[in-house]
């Protein structure tokens, strides 16, 4: 039962808990103040969104508390069962009569609280196997291109899955993710570009096959020749974007809050957070998700110099999922991607994205408890590697058990991610050095 005991004692990323507290305070502020009018409509009661997603906070922290206390052991040697749940879950939704069918997508299974979209919990069952697969098969990673694609077969039946939905963005996102965490898991750049083509290739025939994606790509391209059909969401969300200017016009002021835009509470509330605050609200909120991928990375690259490479590969993936989720939905809302069912994470309603966001970030936090749990035991071993767990210590310094980490001061911030983003990538060239196990 200790292992399930998460140890605080060493301190804990306090950068991390404040972004991640701020994004979730400032969701549900916004959900509060976007989803007004379309509350009033539908349930009779200006708050009834906002009250809903206070509760899923509620549940989202209940299971970042047990994400928290599941040992990193146990979740490796259970990724395998939590990829054929996922599975299962992704064919479920499909069956008429079980999966809600909700503007012509399958996506939701109707649970008690609330409609859970399976893509979300599938997705990080998804990225927990596929850190376990580059633990185990390392060295074919590394060394063969078969090794690269034998990752991508299961994911390619779950990518399926999630098309017939269909659900095209979340596709996208975890092949992109997926990507990534096989690069930064040793995977040789010539192999992850020729896959990536092939791959980018048949998700650009899928897109232009479907005549409602193909819309989509008509839309971004010119949306106000539709202004008045399928551009008018976005046409409105470009509106309110433009609307915030500098400061914005205020905290609970947004016009196309009152049912202009469609979706204002979820996919698209990142444009009514642009009309509220402006270009200032908007530079926070990026600055929050940089600190939060940044954090993430710092973490992964930590566990990997530890020699704990699946909490490694996990915090690398579960980061790159949520700045990336986040980047993709502010470019749709600006008009700089095609429209994506894609969420602002932790700040768009919903209880599946933000109960499953909690949860990847209570994963991302309990290895950096493990980390400074092994330091403590073994300080020398970050020694070896150039800096113990408190940063580069000064020559003659001596040290009496650890201390908290320092992050540095906010201004320092988008040079510390970009610092975190290249040791991952140097530890990833490093990692081609050494031996790795496979099967």
């Amino acid at each position: 039962m200790r292992e399930f005991l998460p140890k605080f004692q060493y301190g804990v990323d306090s950068w991390l808990i404040l972004s991640v507290a701020a994004l979730m305070g400032w969701g549900l502020v916004m959900v509060a103040s976007a989803s007004v009018a379309i509350g009033q409509q539908i349930a009779g009661s200006s708050l009834y969104f906002f009250e809903r997603q206070a509760l899923f906070m509620v549940l989202g922290i209940v299971c970042a508390a047990i994400a928290l206390s599941t040992p990193p052991k146990w979740l490796e040697r259970s990724a395998p069962i939590l990829f054929f749940v996922s599975l299962l879950l992704l064919l479920i939704v499909l069956v008429p009569g079980v999966g809600l069918r909700i503007n012509d997508s399958r996506r939701w299974l109707n649970c008690i609280v609330f409609r859970l979209q399976v893509s979300e919990p599938a997705r990080l069952a998804m990225l927990i196997y596929l850190a376990g697969y580059i633990v185990r098969r390392q060295v074919s990673l590394q060394r063969r291109f078969t090794g690269l694609v034998a990752a991508f077969v299961p994911l390619g039946v779950a990518s399926a899955l999630i098309l017939a939905e269909p659900d095209f963005g979340a596709t996208a996102m975890l092949l992109g993710v997926a990507f990534l965490m096989l690069f930064l898991g040793g995977a040789r750049m010539r192999d992850v570009v020729v896959l990536a083509i092939v791959l980018s290739a048949s998700l650009a025939a899928l897109a232009v096959a479907a005549p409602y994606r193909l819309q989509r790509l008509m839309t971004f391209v010119d949306p106000w020749s539709h202004a008045d059909g399928s551009g008018f969401q976005l046409v409105q969300s470009l509106i309110a974007v433009g609307r915030g200017r500098w400061f914005g016009v205020g905290l609970g002021d947004s016009v196309q809050k009152l049912l202009y835009l469609p979706e204002m509470h979820t996919d698209f509330i990142f444009a009514i957070l642009s009309e509220e605050l402006g270009l200032v609200g908007v530079t926070m909120l990026m600055l929050l998700y940089a600190i939060l991928v940044w954090r993430g990375f710092s973490i992964g690259s930590r566990a990997e110099q530890l020699e704990r490479r699946f909490e490694a590969y996990l915090c690398y993936g579960l980061s790159a999922w949520i700045g990336l989720e986040g980047l993709v939905n502010m470019a749709v809302n600006m008009g700089l991607l095609p429209t994506k069912g894609l969420t602002l994470p932790f700040i768009s309603y919903g209880g599946s994205s933000l109960i499953t966001d909690c949860v990847a970030m209570g994963l991302v936090l309990r290895t950096d408890l493990e980390n400074r749990a092994a330091l403590a035991r073994h300080p020398s071993v970050m020694r070896r590697n150039g800096a113990d767990h408190r940063g580069r210590a000064s020559s003659g310094s001596r040290t009496k058990g650890p201390r908290r980490d320092s992050a540095g001061f906010p201004g320092q911030v988008p040079i510390r991610a970009g610092i975190a983003l290249f040791t991952a990538v140097r530890t990833h060239g490093l990692a081609k050095m050494r031996p790795g196990r496979s099967r």
